[in-house]
């Protein structure tokens, strides 16, 4: 029998799962990001700058050196601002990942299917509606059936009908 989740746990699980979501949407979205940079990047040899001399944001061009790929802009370089913000927010990101996949108590295959939602595009954005809903609905139930096993138990408790 897989262990499960204790009902004191529950609402930590409410907070691990809220604070999963918003890390799921802010990581899907930097890798978004991301490709969209490494597309400019690699297949049109453009970065991403701020505040250069040719405007707030302009695209300037990326030469090939024989050390590799080099910069021509002047400014910031939003596109490594993106390559670092994307690392971080993925450390986050599979914080909230363990944090949920332990106090629910899951197989570590799901671990990892958690932690590729940060790898993968779009995924994360389909892993957060799918675990969300999934989360919520064994909260829902386990609490139902904790609900119903006390007013059983009790024979001097009113109905749970007529208590709501």
């Amino acid at each position: 029998m897989p262990l499960e989740p204790k009902p004191a746990d529950f609402p930590r699980i409410r907070g691990a799962l809220k604070f999963y979501m918003i890390a799921s949407v802010i990581t899907g979205t930097m890798l978004l990001l991301l490709c969209a940079e490494m597309l400019l990047k690699y297949v049109w040899f453009l970065e991403l700058y701020a505040f250069g001399p040719n405007g707030l944001l302009s695209l300037e061009p990326v030469v090939e050196t024989p050390e590799g790929l080099e910069s021509t802009g002047v400014g910031v370089n939003l596109s490594t601002g993106i390559l670092i913000a994307h690392g971080w927010f993925y450390v986050v990101y599979l914080f909230s990942n363990f944090r949920l996949w332990s106090l629910m108590r899951w197989p570590f295959w799901k671990l990892l299917l958690l932690a590729s939602g940060g790898i993968v595009p779009f995924l994360s954005f389909i892993l957060e509606a799918r675990i969300g809903r999934e989360v919520r609905e064994y909260l829902a139930k386990r609490e139902a059936d904790a609900a119903a096993a006390r007013a059983s138990s009790d024979p001097d408790s009113e109905p749970v009908e007529a208590a709501q």
